[in-house]
């Protein structure tokens, strides 16, 4: 890693905290499925929790993340509340949306959250839409909207780039390019060498960078930020990453070669990250291992609460679809 223009020592163990919350509520999140105590679809962001850690600790609390239903470690990084979170997760009367959203729809407008969508590339034009009310209402707010380099291939993504310039909104397009859409290897699927290279076709400002490095991420995501509420319009920004666990929870990955594998689970940002603070005097072992006790306990508090919340009643099974009143 690089020390460059590198964060403090206060960021860094933000951006530490944050990460090691997202690891943790991965590993909890797969273990509650597999023992059979909730049943829910699952996309894990094993491998890329430095990506969002990075961005968020640019961001202020009034700025939005749009994210996708692999995006668990967005949420998180924005800092949407544990219990809450996890009930939604479950499906309980207690999570943001009641229980009726679930992982592929969690919604916490109060952390900056306005959506989370489950259908790909979809979430680029509802940032926009967000980014230009900011404009209109001179806030200084930014958005960031998190997408996978698969949704890069949707014609939602270059409409959206393309207004984005037009109005020289103040929005972040956060690529985070694990390689794969789905089952599908990058260079199958996409004819540009890089997703970073389209962004000269909308005349945007492009930024590449290793999305595992912790200075690069923290970087590259500040100047985009700063661009953005600067009034120097949108960045396409784009975080080269991995992911460890497949698709989703049950898929083998039987398309990813040995090789590939081994040498991201090798080259794993986490341990790198943690071995990193110490040697570069940030933190202690002890500090760390604080670190990650604390969010090991808050978030099994937060499962507790969500095992022990209702199920939403019956009677919201007809509310939040129609406008109250509306006479439907």
């Amino acid at each position: 890693m690089t020390d460059t223009n590198a964060p403090d020592t206060a960021t860094l163990l933000e951006i530490y905290r944050k990460a090691t919350l997202i690891k943790i509520a991965d590993d909890r999140f797969i273990e509650l499925i597999k023992a059979g105590q909730i049943a829910s679809p699952y996309y894990s962001p094993r491998g890329q929790e430095l990506v969002p850690s990075a961005i968020s600790v640019n961001l202020r609390a009034d700025d939005y993340v749009i994210t996708t239903y692999r995006g668990i470690h967005d949420q998180l990084a924005k800092g949407i509340p544990l219990k809450p979170f996890v009930a939604e997760f479950m499906g309980r009367a207690t999570g943001t949306c009641k229980g009726k959203g679930g992982p592929m729809h969690i919604t916490h407008m109060a952390s900056g959250l306005p959506v989370t969508t489950g259908v790909v590339g979809s979430g680029l034009p509802i940032a926009n839409g967000l980014a230009w009310a900011s404009l209109l209402k001179k806030t200084g707010q930014v958005t960031v909207v998190n997408f996978g380099d698969g949704a890069s291939n949707i014609g939602a993504f270059h409409e959206a780039l393309n207004l984005a310039s037009v109005w020289n909104l103040p929005v972040v397009f956060v690529c985070q390019n694990n390689g794969y859409a789905e089952h599908t290897k990058y260079e199958y699927g996409t004819g540009a060498r890089d997703i970073v290279d389209r962004a000269i076709g909308y005349g945007m400002h492009g930024i590449q960078c290793n999305g595992n490095d912790v200075v690069e991420m923290w970087s590259a995501a500040r100047e985009a930020i700063e661009r953005a509420r600067n009034g120097q319009g949108p960045t396409l920004l784009e975080a080269k990453t991995f992911r460890f666990r497949g698709h989703l929870l049950g898929d083998d990955g039987h398309y990813i070669s040995k090789d590939i594998m081994q040498a991201a689970v090798a080259a794993d940002p986490m341990p790198l990250l943690r071995a990193w603070l110490c040697e570069q005097g940030h933190a202690s072992e002890e500090q760390l291992q604080a670190i990650e006790d604390t969010n090991r306990e808050q978030f099994e508090e937060a499962v507790q609460f969500g095992l022990n919340s209702p199920p939403p009643d019956v009677s919201e099974l007809t509310k939040d679809v129609f406008a109250e009143g509306a006479g439907v």
